[in-house]
Formats: C-alpha cells, structure tokens, sequence
C-alpha cells in the first residue's frame, strides 16, 4: 500500500482521532479510493512529501486504520472486554511469551466477532489470518462423503491456531465455524510474517505448540486404538470440564453448549452409544446430563474411569 500527497499539501502534525483529507489510497488498479466512512485515521509520523511523491513507510496505526479490506466486523484490539482480554492473556501458550512480543502481536490484531455458525474459514481456502480465541469456541470440522459435518476438535478461549497453513501456504485442511457467539483476535498474513522476522522467539514459541499438538495428536491416537469407549468419554467431559467448567458449589457445569452428536463425532462413535455410556455415568454419580450440556458431579469418579 502506497500514499501520495495530495495537491501539494503536507501534514504539519499528526492529527490523532481526525479523518485524514489529505491522503489517498491507491491500489493495484491505480484507482484512488478516500479513507472509509467513519473511521479514525491518524495521520502518518512522518517527514512531509514532497507534491507527487509516493510514501512506502507510515506509521502502523494509520495502516491499521485504513486498511483497505477491513470488514465492518473487524475492530481494534481496545475493543475486547475485560474477559475477552484476560482469556487471551491468561492462555497457556501466550502467557509464556515475553511481554514485548505479546504487545507486538496484540498490536497488530483486529477483534473480530462471529455469530453463532458463522463461517470463518472453509476447507481449500487459502491461508489469510492467524486466530486468537478470546471467547466462545471455533468448531474445527469436515465433512464427510455421505455429506454428513464432522467435529474433530473445538478452539476454546485462550488457544491460538491457524498458523500451520501460514507456514507451509497450502489451502486450509478444515472448516472453522463459530460455536455460539464467538470473539476472536486475527492476525492478517503480511502482519504474521512481519511478527516472525521482528521477532525470532515467535519462532521458537510455535514450534513448542506444535509439538504439544502432535503429542496430543498421538495421544488421541493410542486411546482410540487401546480404550473402550467408556474411558475416552469420561477424559473428553474432563478436557471439556477444565476449557470450559464452570463450578457451581460441588459441581462444574460445562459452559459449552454439545449435543450429544457433537460429543460423539469428538469420540469418533455413534450417539446412541454415547448416550448409553452418560446414562451410566449419572447411575455412577458422576455426571448429569442436561439438554445441551453436562454437569460434573464427580471429578473424582470420572478420572477413575479414564484410568481403566
């Protein structure tokens, strides 16, 4: 993206919070587009053109801000609640970086918004942000032959993904579809690359994600070739009861809303087995099953059952 003086005339002083008159954009095509309606501009820190003269250095916030493909649902990272930020600050992974590169990547993300089932990106896409969660869940699924959606896993609060397509450019492997009301922090490409050449630790902080993803890859992979369903269950609602519990007295209600079709894709079983199994479960004293969630009653229980 390139800005040109316009008639001559040059910023004296940055103008913070003022609709920038004076700079044009000018894309691929050579037309000129003004800055859109109703965003704020702050004008670039920069020595003043020459009449004529095209600028490639601007100061980031204007780049943010007049950025030309941003989507109506795309906001600054101020935008994030109080909660929404803590659950981005507090996720495993991020809280381990150093604080200069958490504040560089929050830097140059956008909030964006999804309502429930809104698409963020479909298998074959090719790879253009990389995704914080800071509420609400991503559904990462595919679809089979029959026609029939998938679950493989869910992004909680706090989980980073997206990053892998970034890497190696191939297209997107999955669907990723808002799960209830989701709020996500997004990274555009150009900005992820800038990140990892500013920044060599990002280098290194990935790949230890990585490796932590194929160890549970592996996991999941053992316990579905040596376990009975029985047990695999009971560690999915103790994964699910620790991303997303909520305690109430004695118990943990699992914030996220699954049915019972959606816990038996995660399982890679069928529903009615699933519902077998929880029928058991709430015999035991160990869950009870509500319409669209589950309730922790027994951690202790359960953790006995997942060992077996």
């Amino acid at each position: 993206m390139k800005w040109r003086a316009d008639g001559g005339r040059r910023h004296a002083t940055p103008r913070p919070a003022a609709l920038c008159d004076v700079c044009t954009v000018r894309n691929a095509s050579a037309r000129r587009h003004a800055p859109p309606a109703k965003v704020q501009v702050l004008a670039p820190a920069l020595a003043p053109p020459m009449p004529g003269q095209f600028v490639e250095r601007y100061d980031q916030r204007c780049a943010i801000a007049l950025r030309p493909s941003l989507s109506p649902d795309l906001m600054e990272p101020s935008s994030l609640s109080p909660d929404e930020l803590h659950n981005i600050e507090s996720g495993v992974w991020f809280s381990s970086l150093s604080r200069p590169l958490r504040d560089a990547i929050l830097a140059r993300a956008l909030v964006r918004r999804l309502k429930d089932g809104a698409s963020l990106s479909t298998r074959g896409d090719a790879p253009e942000l990389w995704c914080g969660v800071a509420d609400g869940a991503v559904r990462i699924s595919s679809v089979s032959l029959s026609g029939k959606q998938v679950t493989l896993t869910y992004a909680e609060p706090g989980v980073w993904f997206g990053d892998i397509s970034l890497f190696d450019g191939l297209p997107r492997t999955h669907d990723a579809d808002a799960h209830g009301k989701t709020t996500l922090l997004t990274v555009r490409k150009p900005d992820f690359k800038e990140l990892l050449s500013l920044h060599v630790e990002l280098y290194d902080a990935l790949l230890r994600l990585n490796c932590r993803r194929l160890r549970l890859m592996f996991n999941q992979f053992e316990d579905l070739n040596t376990k009975p369903l029985r047990s695999r269950l009971a560690k999915q609602i103790l994964l699910l009861a620790k991303s997303y519990g909520i305690e109430q007295g004695d118990e943990i209600r699992i914030g996220l809303q699954l049915a019972q079709e959606d816990l038996a894709q995660l399982l890679g079983a069928s529903r009615q087995r699933v519902n077998q199994e929880l029928k058991g479960f709430e015999r035991e004293g160990a869950v009870r099953v509500e319409p669209t969630r589950l309730v922790v009653l027994s951690r202790t229980t359960l953790l006995s059952i997942a060992d077996k």
